[in-house]
């Protein structure tokens, strides 16, 4: 089955990229991430991110829409390249295409269709620490949260541990 991708011009995107059978390798190596990001090779913007153990999520402003599968896959091959693990439980296709177990073939895409699924995505982004860690968004290091704080777009003790229960404003499944 091919799957195709309709990307609507001059819009934002919020993407989902997961490691294979979500091995928690990104944040032991953050720089690495870090790098493989910036070394992409097509122009775009991070606009909203968190990296997590197991998984990225972001909002990207891309140059051009359709460079968006080569974006994704010049981060995941610098990463695997420079990435000092072992491949990790091999099958037979993955053999064949001599692809390290690092990342799941597929990633999700989303593109932003206007201001309120805007903020309803970074409110996902932003609450993924506490979703996953039970870590409050301000304590987490590997997001944009205190960019946007200091833009005044949260209030730094947005969703505290009170709010926990009250999660399906910002439930995208």
């Amino acid at each position: 089955m091919t799957y195709r991708r309709y990307y609507n011009f001059g819009k934002l995107v919020f993407l989902t990229i997961v490691t294979y059978k979500r091995i928690p390798i990104l944040i032991n190596n953050i720089n690495l991430v870090r790098q493989s990001l910036q070394s992409v090779k097509y122009k775009y913007k991070i606009i909203a991110g968190v990296i997590l153990n197991d998984h990225i999520h972001m909002i990207i402003e891309p140059e051009n829409m359709n460079d968006i599968p080569m974006i994704i896959s010049f981060f995941k091959q610098n990463f695997s390249k420079n990435c000092k693990l072992q491949p990790l439980l091999l099958n037979n296709s993955r053999i064949k295409k001599e692809e390290k177990s690092i990342w799941q073939r597929r990633y999700y895409d989303h593109i932003i269709r206007d201001e309120k699924d805007l903020n309803r995505h970074l409110d996902y982004i932003h609450y993924n620490p506490m979703k996953h860690y039970n870590i409050n968004p301000k304590d987490w290091k590997y997001s944009s949260f205190k960019k946007f704080v200091i833009d005044g777009f949260y209030d730094e003790n947005w969703c505290n541990f009170e709010d926990t229960n009250n999660s399906s404003v910002i439930n995208l499944e």
